[in-house]
């Protein structure tokens, strides 16, 4: 399954975002605060509950130059997936999206589409204003 964000604009260089983003401690400043609950962070990995109770874990792997940054599940995740940050040099500053792609069953995709769409556009939102 794949899920493109909104593109935003964003009011950084790109190396001033990748940086923000690699620090997974950061994350927590683009997440819903009334839908999470227990988030714990290093440097390199995060994990959280959402609504529901299902335990995410995001694990930074690596990056390519300051146009892309890489997010793997960790393994109390309820299934395998990768996010890419996509951030761009423009004449305002940046512009950036997030990019999934999960191994969900077609049973699973109807139920998690719609929210990871959402959460995904909020913290695309949230990166916007984090630099504003």
């Amino acid at each position: 399954m794949i899920i493109k964000s909104n593109r935003v604009e964003v009011n950084a260089t790109p190396e001033e975002i990748i940086n923000f983003l690699k620090d997974a401690n950061n994350l927590i400043h683009l997440l819903p605060q009334d839908n999470i609950s227990d988030f714990k962070s290093s440097v390199e990995e995060c994990s959280f509950k959402v609504q529901g109770g299902v335990m995410i874990s995001l694990i930074e792997d690596g990056q390519e130059g300051n146009e892309k940054l890489f997010l793997k599940s960790g393994q109390s995740s309820p299934f395998p997936f990768r996010l890419t940050v996509f951030i761009s040099q423009n004449a305002n500053g940046c512009e950036g999206y997030i990019h999934f792609d999960g191994e969900v069953n077609m049973f699973l995709k109807m139920m998690v589409e719609k929210p990871l769409t959402n959460l995904f556009n909020y913290m695309t939102n949230k990166m916007q204003e984090q630099f504003s």
